[in-house]
């Protein structure tokens, strides 16, 4: 989480940097729901696959977490697969949808902006965490 504060002009420069990071945020989340679909694909046909291979040489398929080690608090997936990909990229989707409604929120309690216009002499100090507004301090410069 990166918290920071950032001075705008006006209410409406507030107003187009959140629409620009939404717009940015819905870019991102398409890209990754297409990455997705193509990758759920792929897994679904391997694990097909396996369980025919398994089933044909009378096995049973184990869970398999000899691949995966954790070095501090980063776990390295050795010959990931697409199960591994899949499962990445359904997080980095729910993180992206997390975050556009967030924005959307955010977007939305900043509508009194659009009113507001141009005031000379009135900075906007924001305290952002993660590129979304929380606290607006208006300064008289």
């Amino acid at each position: 989480m990166v918290v920071e504060i950032k001075e705008y002009e006006s209410a409406i420069e507030i107003a187009k940097t959140m629409d620009t990071e939404i717009s940015r945020t819905k870019s991102v989340l398409g890209e990754y729901l297409r990455r997705l679909d193509e990758i759920r694909t792929l897994a679904e046909r391997s694990k097909k696959i396996r369980e025919v291979v398994f089933k044909l040489a009378g096995k049973k398929a184990a869970q398999n977490t000899l691949g995966e080690i954790t070095v501090g608090d980063l776990s390295v997936i050795l010959d990931a697969n697409p199960f591994h990909e899949l499962t990445a990229i359904e997080e980095v989707v729910r993180s992206q949808q997390d975050r556009l409604l967030v924005l959307q929120k955010a977007r939305e309690a900043l509508n009194w902006v659009d009113q507001i216009g141009e005031t000379e002499g009135l900075k906007y100090m924001v305290l952002e965490t993660d590129g979304v507004p929380e606290r607006i301090l208006l300064k008289i410069s």
